[in-house]
């Protein structure tokens, strides 16, 4: 095992430890106050509810040569992607207009 092999792999440790330090230590600061961790499981239900409803509508048609190596899609994997994409785009605009809103008010303010 050369050197980069084992940077590469310290590397993907500690991205591994950051990664559930992320997200353990809000968890474990909002314990402290309960209310937060509701607000947080609304958003996260709300998250889940749009992109359930993007998968649902995503098109699961899937063109001849994406059904054959390298690619291999499916029904369900093209449904997947088409409502990722679609929950994305739901989220982009929902994030410009919150800041087209936000810029509005100051402005009349």
């Amino acid at each position: 095992m050369d050197s980069i092999d084992i940077f590469l792999t310290v590397a993907y440790v500690l991205i591994g430890v950051g990664a559930v330090v992320a997200i353990l230590m809000p968890l474990i600061k909002s314990l402290d106050n309960p209310k937060s961790l509701v607000k947080t499981g609304v958003g996260v239900v709300v998250l889940g509810v749009l992109f359930f409803v993007a998968f649902s509508t995503a098109s699961g048609e899937v063109a001849a040569k994406y059904m054959a190596e390298p690619f291999g899609m499916t029904e369900t994997s093209t449904k997947f992607v088409g409502g990722t994409l679609v929950t994305t785009y739901v989220l982009a605009l929902a994030a410009i207009a919150g800041i087209v809103i936000t810029e509005l008010n100051k402005a009349i303010k």
